[in-house]
């Protein structure tokens, strides 16, 4: 059994599901559509370009969760994963899941995206392990702030150390799947790193280390 981990905004999904929370936000009139849409896609940039601040984004990005009750965002996520998520979710990414599902290999998405957004797609794609920047909650409500060190870049490798240790797991034989240059401090750690769908960064620094370059897409 080898761990098989997967990147999940335009990996397994064909789109950024923390950018497509933030549209969501705006059709709903959760938040000033100006300027919340310039700032989403301020940072959206920021992050393809690899200058993202994380604590900067994170700080637009749970905003709208402390300002709402848990029931109205339940509400809200539910229909955000029927519109904006189920019809993004890559049919060959399913059948990739299902193939490390079928060698015995434990599966773990991994994410900069935070786990109230992401948590419920973990679960519909049937992936129990779960790394995601984790909101912070106090008396049943979100509070804005983030715990612990979010899983963005370098962060990811010191949260999946983290998590290997507590669960003892080792990364022997593990796979890695992800899109983005932001990625490479993990993609460098395991022993089959898979560029798929790659952003431009990331396509020629899989070029010239001779890592696996794979489509999802249709």
């Amino acid at each position: 059994m080898s761990l098989a981990i997967f990147d999940l905004d335009n990996t397994l999904l064909d789109l950024d599901s923390d950018h497509a929370w933030g549209e969501f936000l705006i059709e709903q009139g959760a938040v000033d559509a100006t300027t919340y849409r310039d700032a989403n896609e301020r940072f959206y940039q920021q992050y393809q370009d690899g200058t993202l601040d994380i604590m900067a984004y994170l700080a637009l990005a749970l905003k709208p969760l402390a300002e709402n009750t848990p029931e109205q965002l339940a509400a809200w996520h539910q229909q955000f994963m029927a519109s904006k998520i189920e019809p993004h979710i890559l049919t060959r990414g399913e059948e990739l899941l299902a193939r490390h599902r079928a060698k015995g290999d434990r599966l773990l998405i991994i994410t900069a995206t935070n786990r109230f957004i992401t948590g419920p797609i973990a679960e519909r794609l049937g992936v129990d392990d779960l790394i995601a920047v984790e909101p912070e909650i106090e008396a049943g409500h979100y509070t804005g702030r983030v715990v612990g060190t979010p899983s963005f870049r370098e962060g990811k490798v010191e949260r999946l150390d983290a998590w290997l240790a507590e669960e003892d797991v080792t990364l022997d034989g593990a796979w890695f799947y992800s899109d983005s240059h932001n990625d490479l401090p993990l993609l460098e750690r395991v022993d089959h790193p898979v560029a798929v769908d790659p952003d431009d960064t990331l396509r020629e620094a899989a070029t010239q280390r001779g890592w696996r370059i794979l489509s999802l897409r249709d």
